[in-house]
């Protein structure tokens, strides 16, 4: 049994076929060889499990956040990581639920294999143990990631941005900053934004005049947290709350909200392939990443760092910038994508005239006071 365990899945699949075979043929021919039939089933069985356990073992299985994206994700990295090893990938979605992770942790019943994940959730998830500690000489060198993408238990695999989107239909000339973000005069309508306090409370500061660079100084205190709010509060009666991703391009298409924040990469996907007359606004536009992270205790420790391999890999990454509009986190993909898609990226350098580069770590030890108190807010 040892033998056969040192066997590939794919091996030790066709490996057990032929001894269910060759040893119920044995059985039933061989001469003077005389065995019970109780036996002969107990062996056709055994063998029947070790071929199934084989063939469950020869898959994989990956969470994340739904929609256009998740679609990209699987003609980008999914299917052919499944051609080219055999490994077939079970898909899953979530809304960025730490809560699901760290149940399944703290069972012991990890069901999840490679989880795609935010800063947010790696600043928390890492310090309470959720994630394993990676291993890069096993999927890339850190090196390769451009700043701030390879974790300790996370590795980059998108550059995700929050920005302001709109429909060109509904304004003769739109908005230009977040400062119009909060002009209900000016570009009147509904606005639309993430049912959490992230990024909320920054580009309530910088259109109160708080500058990008101080933000979340002010942020760090009670007087800036009041301000922050009392932003908010003159736009509340307009609101239009979004919990998950694809749902921004959805609410500007069905012309329920006028302008509204969104994760740029599916605003772009609704432009290139849907024909929508959307735009974006690139001012204050809030960088962050997007990870993939593998839960500590999960089953398909191998498959998952095989995986996360296939998908830092310079020439596989860079084709999910054709499919989705996010920056790849390689320093060498960007030299494989044409000119005209690095146009529709957050990293275009006609985009990052004045970003805001979002702060995990603030979030990570004051998110928790800020998302209590902006869900009472909500409340009121």
């Amino acid at each position: 049994m040892l033998w056969l365990l040192r066997k590939s899945d794919r091996q030790v699949s066709a490996l057990c076929g032929d001894l269910s075979l060759n040893f119920m043929e044995l059985i039933q021919h061989q001469k003077g060889f005389k065995v019970s039939r109780k036996l002969s089933v107990s062996a056709t069985i055994s063998l029947s499990l070790l071929t199934a356990t084989a063939a469950v073992a020869n898959e994989i299985t990956i969470t994340s956040w739904g929609g256009t994206y998740q679609d990209g994700q699987r003609v980008t990295y999914f299917e052919p990581f499944t051609a080219k090893t055999g490994t077939k990938v079970v898909e899953e979605t979530y809304s960025g639920e730490l809560a699901k992770i760290k149940a399944q942790v703290d069972s012991g019943d990890v069901t999840w294999d490679v989880v795609d994940v935010d800063s947010n959730m790696i600043a928390t998830g890492c310090d309470e143990g959720l994630f394993e500690t990676l291993d890069y000489s096993r999927i890339l060198d850190r090196s390769k990631f451009i700043d701030g993408a390879a974790t300790d238990c996370a590795v980059g695999t998108i550059v995700v941005t929050t920005v302001t989107a709109y429909d060109k239909t509904v304004f003769a000339e739109g908005p230009k900053t977040v400062n119009d973000f909060f002009d209900l005069q000016k570009f009147p309508g509904k606005r639309g934004l993430w049912k959490r306090p992230y990024v909320n409370l920054e580009w309530a500061l910088i259109a109160d005049g708080v500058a990008i660079g101080d933000v979340y100084k002010q942020l760090s205190t009670p007087e800036g947290v009041d301000r922050a709010f009392a932003k908010l509060d003159t736009i509340k009666d307009q609101l239009v709350w979004w919990e998950a991703g694809a749902q921004p391009a959805q609410l500007l298409a069905d012309k329920e909200v006028a302008i509204t924040s969104a994760w740029s990469g599916r605003i772009q996907t609704a432009i290139s392939k849907e024909n929508k007359p959307f735009a974006v606004v690139w001012d204050a536009q809030a960088l962050d990443f997007n990870f993939w992270a593998i839960p500590r205790g999960a089953k398909k420790l191998d498959d998952s760092y095989a995986f996360i391999a296939f998908a830092s890999d310079a020439s596989v990454m860079s084709k999910q910038s054709l499919v989705s509009a996010y920056g790849p986190t390689n320093k060498d993909a960007l030299a494989l994508i044409a000119p005209d898609v690095v146009e529709t990226l957050p990293t275009a350098e006609s985009h990052m005239t004045n970003p805001l580069v979002y702060d995990a770590k603030f979030w990570g030890q004051n998110g928790e006071e800020l998302t209590k108190r902006f869900n009472n807010w909500l409340a009121k």
